[in-house]
């Protein structure tokens, strides 16, 4: 097994189905940009009520990726 380091950043997913969604929205958007993503925490989970139902999700997720080895 080989050691590795991480850098973790933190970002925030969306959706108006559920947070699970909202929690692939962001896994999908930062893997556009990020190499070597390798887990993710939720932080924290909020939302938006509308005329007393829920209409909107958000997840706050802190990602870590493997940084790259030095050569």
């Amino acid at each position: 097994m080989t050691d590795n380091s991480y850098r973790v950043i933190e970002v925030v997913g969306t959706s108006k189905v559920g947070s699970d969604e909202a929690i692939a929205n962001a896994v999908r958007r930062a893997s556009e940009t990020v190499e070597n993503l390798d887990w993710f925490e939720v932080v924290q989970i909020k939302g938006h009520i509308v005329d007393g139902a829920v209409d909107h999700f958000q997840v706050d997720l802190k990602l870590g990726f493997r940084l790259n080895p030095v050569s």
